[in-house]
């Protein structure tokens, strides 16, 4: 028999040893929601959007009250961020947010004149994700509830790009600028970084009292320093946006100024005259436009996209300051989305059809409306070419994302952004519109789409429901025709391309096809009479950078092309990287240091992605070209960096 202490002893290792044991799945249990990991973290986690890790089905944040302190000497944007959230569900005890590399200080609930301080937990960062920011409430909670957070960006935040004096035009005062499309307005603030969230703002912002900031919203107060400003109308979290710098502005029509540093504003107020007239005709389109003012900021040139459309304030790039007005289609694209993607928004990523997609067919409308219907077709197959350019280079390892609406459950936003959801999503709204009764028929459609959609976020599926309701009876047949699924999720190329007026475009490729096929001797000789306009050019030098073989191409062949259209006397910016290109196409290594002048200055990722990957696989280039990115990466916006690093197997 045991005697009655050893009885005991065992019996006390045996509590001791099961009390471990739940004390350790408790504490692993708990760990687990709190800090998903790696392996697990890129399942859907939202029902809603793959790319978050908000709960917006159990409760939204509708209004978000910003204080913020713009350091420029450590490179921080600190202050509070107070929402106001409305709970869906039930009842909730806690709250999920979306944060990237954030230093939370204190989180409390606001109630009664009172803040009650509430547990929270951070989980380890995951790449291309972020952290999940888990908020315990005090009581189970239903109705609504104001949270306060207290918290304080990176210095290398990947929403926040911090610019020297000397990397500005100025070269005196400093230059901070803010980048959140597609998910990286987590690591500005904690949020539910989903587009399927929107919500209403104010901004009081602390800056050097000799800086203006400027925010997408509409300015309501401003001193010197301190400058407060509100949105009323229901963002998505990518369309905060701030800039930070010596900025002076122009007027140019009756709801718009032109923002830029002092030494271009001049040059952009002329090359953005025909801003208010475009904003008219995407009103007649589109209807009502809602956001009061339209403003334009000319960023500084290391601003990734051609343009971003932050409510009331569009970022443009300094690009496309052409001098001759030849690139403003851009700002119809913006201009469009202020109804594409601003007011009826993609639910998550994987539907940005519905954003850019909408978005460059509005703005091929536009164009037809201010300059005739071959340049709106013309417009359309120059965006073809570019999206067969696309498939076969930047996504020819990864054709899922070909697809209209594909799967981002294991994929970041930022790796899968391409042309395909502009050039692919156009053509399939032409394609409609044609078999739908044309413009007449189908701009009725447009207004009658964006009006029962504003201020929310859709599926795809929502957009064919729609299409479906609204013309069932006038055109059931031909809606019969459209096949949705291959559209949606087939693979490559649009399946059927519409009928496009292509008499300007066969100009450019005769001259493309007659280049591609003759040795120089025959060219000098035989030069076609036609004199290419500007957006010619381009498709003139897009054809040549698709063809495969080209019969007389050289050192020679090159300087002849160059003088012949005067290429190196425009300030086009499309023109000079479509000619860059062919220049790395024909090895020209004598013109390396022009190359890399070319994509120095300015990190728009249009231009910089395909030139970077190209000498990547050339391999007297390579190694110059990554010495080169090691040297400038820094000065680029992170989405740009990564990108690149990963073109050029580095990153």
């Amino acid at each position: 028999m045991i005697n009655r202490r050893k009885f005991y002893f065992i019996a006390g290792v045996i509590c001791l040893a099961v009390s471990c044991a739940i004390i350790w799945y408790s504490i692993s249990s708990v760990n687990y929601h709190r800090n998903l990991q790696p392996s697990t973290v890129r399942m859907r986690l939202s029902k809603v959007d793959p790319s978050s890790y908000s709960t917006p089905e159990d409760e939204v944040i509708k209004n978000i009250d910003l204080e913020w302190n713009i350091d420029f000497e450590r490179h921080v944007v600190s202050g509070t961020a107070v929402y106001t959230i409305k709970i869906l569900a039930a009842s909730v005890e806690t709250i999920f947010l979306d944060v990237y590399d954030i230093t939370i200080k204190n989180i409390a609930v606001k109630t009664a004149g009172t803040e009650i301080p509430v547990n929270y937990f951070v989980s380890d960062y995951v790449k291309n994700m972020g952290s999940k920011l888990t908020i315990e409430l005090p009581t189970k909670t239903s109705g609504s509830l104001v949270l306060s957070i207290e918290y304080e960006t990176s210095p290398k935040a990947a929403a926040l790009q911090w610019l020297t004096p000397e990397q500005t035009l100025g070269k005196t005062q400093p230059y901070m600028y803010s980048q959140c499309q597609a998910i990286a307005a987590r690591s500005l603030l904690p949020c539910q970084d989903t587009p399927a969230v929107k919500f209403t703002y104010t901004a009081t912002v602390t800056h050097p009292k000799e800086l203006t900031a400027l925010l997408s919203a509409i300015r309501v107060n401003s001193t010197a320093g301190r400058t407060i400003y509100e949105q009323k109308i229901p963002v998505q979290s990518y369309l905060l946006a701030i800039a930070v710098g010596a900025i002076v502005s122009r007027q140019i029509g009756p709801s718009s100024k032109v923002w830029a540093e002092e030494a271009i504003v001049d040059e952009a107020a002329e090359e953005f005259s025909k801003t208010s007239s475009m904003l008219q005709t995407a009103s007649d389109i589109c209807g009502t436009y809602v956001w009061k003012e339209y403003d334009l900021l000319v960023m500084p040139p290391s601003f990734p996209f051609g343009g971003m459309e932050n409510p009331c304030l569009t970022f443009v790039t300094p690009t496309l300051l052409a001098g001759d007005k030849s690139l403003t289609n851009v700002i119809a694209h913006e201009i469009a989305h202020s109804w594409t993607g601003n007011l009826v928004t993609n639910v998550n990523f994987e539907h940005f059809w519905l954003n850019e997609g909408f978005t460059t067919f509005v703005e091929a409308k536009i164009v037809g409306r201010l300059d005739g219907d071959l340049a709106r077709d013309f417009h359309a197959i120059q965006g073809l070419q570019q999206l067969k350019d696309c498939i076969e280079n930047q996504l020819a390892d990864t054709p899922a994302l070909t697809k209209l609406v594909v799967d981002l459950t294991s994929v970041s936003p930022d790796d899968a952004f391409s042309s395909v959801p502009y050039k692919k999503g156009a053509t399939f709204l032409r394609y409609l519109e044609d078999l739908l009764g044309g413009p007449t028929s189908f701009e009725p459609f447009l207004r009658h789409y964006f009006n029962k959609y504003k201020y929310q976020s859709i599926t795809s599926d929502d957009f064919k429901a729609t299409l479906y309701e609204y013309y069932r009876e006038k055109y059931e047949k031909e809606l019969e025709q459209v096949d949705w699924d291959t559209w949606f999720y087939g693979e490559g190329m649009p399946p059927i391309i519409p009928n496009y007026n292509t008499t300007l475009a066969d100009i450019a490729h005769k001259h493309a096809n007659f280049w591609i096929g003759n040795s120089v001797d025959q060219i000098k000789k035989d030069m076609p009479p036609e004199k290419l306009t500007t957006l010619q050019k381009v498709e003139f030098l897009s054809k040549l950078n698709e063809a495969q073989n080209i019969v007389g191409i050289s050192s020679e062949w090159i300087a002849l092309l160059e003088t012949t259209h005067d290429l190196n006397k425009t300030k086009n910016s499309e023109i000079q990287f479509a000619f860059y290109r062919l220049c790395v196409k024909a090895r020209q290594f004598d013109r390396l240091d022009d190359i890399l002048a070319f994509i120095n200055s300015n990190f728009r990722m249009k231009f910089v992605r395909p030139i970077y990957k190209e000498l990547g696989q050339w391999s007297e280039a390579r190694d110059i070209a990554i010495a080169n990115y090691n040297k400038v990466k820094d000065q680029m916006m992170a989405v740009c960096s990564n990108q690149v690093g990963k073109d050029l197997g580095v990153a």
